[in-house]
Formats: C-alpha cells, sequence, structure tokens
C-alpha cells in the first residue's frame, strides 16, 4: 500500500504541477493579450479557441484533482507521513473545480455569448482574470502541500 501511496502522491504532483504551470501561463500570456482587444476581435478569438481551451484545462484539472484525492484518500486510510500535506493537496483541487462551477462556467457561457458591448467585455474580463488569479493561489496551496506530501519524513 505505500507503494501505490507513494506513487499516486508523485501522480497528484506531476499533474498539479502541469496544471499550474498552463495556468500560470493562461494568466501571464493569455489574459493580458485579451484584455487588449477590442470586442469584435475578441469574440472572434473566442469564437476559434473559447473550445480549445476547455478541452485542454477540462482533463487535465480532472486528471490532477482525481490524482490528488484517491492520494489524499490512500495516504489518510495508511496514516503515514505526508497524509495531511496529501490531505491539504485533495481538498485544495477539489476547490479548484468548485471554482470553475462557481464562476467559470457561467463567465466562459457569458463570453461565448458574444453580445456584450466593449465595456460590459471589459468588466467581464477583468472579472474573469481576478477569478483567474484566485484559482491560481488555491491551485498553488494545492501543487506546494502536493510536494511536501512527498517528503519521506515529512511530519505532515
Amino acid at each position: 500500500m505505500d507503494l501505490v501511496s507513494q506513487l499516486l502522491r508523485l501522480v497528484a504532483s506531476a499533474g498539479l504541477g502541469l496544471l499550474m504551470g498552463a495556468l500560470l501561463a493562461e494568466g501571464a500570456l493569455f489574459i493580458p493579450y485579451w484584455r487588449s482587444l477590442s470586442a469584435p476581435s475578441f469574440y472572434a478569438l473566442h469564437k476559434d479557441w473559447g473550445n480549445r481551451l476547455y478541452l485542454f484545462f477540462a482533463p487535465l484539472t480532472t486528471a490532477a484533482t482525481v490524482a490528488a484525492v484517491a492520494a489524499a484518500v490512500v495516504t489518510m486510510i495508511q496514516g503515514g507521513p505526508g497524509r495531511w500535506a496529501s490531505l491539504l493537496a485533495g481538498l485544495a483541487s477539489l476547490s479548484l473545480v468548485a471554482i470553475y462551477f462557481a464562476y467559470f462556467e457561467g463567465g466562459n457561457a457569458r463570453l461565448a455569448e458574444a453580445d456584450m458591448k466593449s465595456a460590459e467585455l471589459a468588466e467581464e474580463l477583468a472579472r474573469w482574470e481576478r477569478w483567474h488569479w484566485t484559482r491560481v493561489l488555491v491551485g498553488i496551496v494545492s501543487f506546494v502541500a502536493s510536494l511536501l506530501a512527498l517528503q519521506p519524513l515529512s511530519g505532515w
């Protein structure tokens, strides 16, 4: 069981690391670009790329979350070192999914409707960005906790 726990914690860390890297890139590169576009240009881009981004992020978020939660469950049952950090990683990764449903599902749908005027779009993109950076912070907590769970002598 210890090997299973270790492998799950490793997969969770790798998945969360990939997800955080992708979310950081999205925040640092895409969001400023999106906010610089006119409304018609943004909507044209969103029409072409919105679903592609979803198809990229949905499986990555799902896989990282499933791995983190599985690692947390197995590690808590096992009761060894790293269990509390693994639990934190699992709970924080579940929060990433909750944030999607709390804002991004509706926010992305509003953007896809492509009917906001420039000022409304700017407001929505600013809101989207705030939620995005909140999601990144929660994800970083999850990723760091997953790394701590890998430490063999972690008291967590």
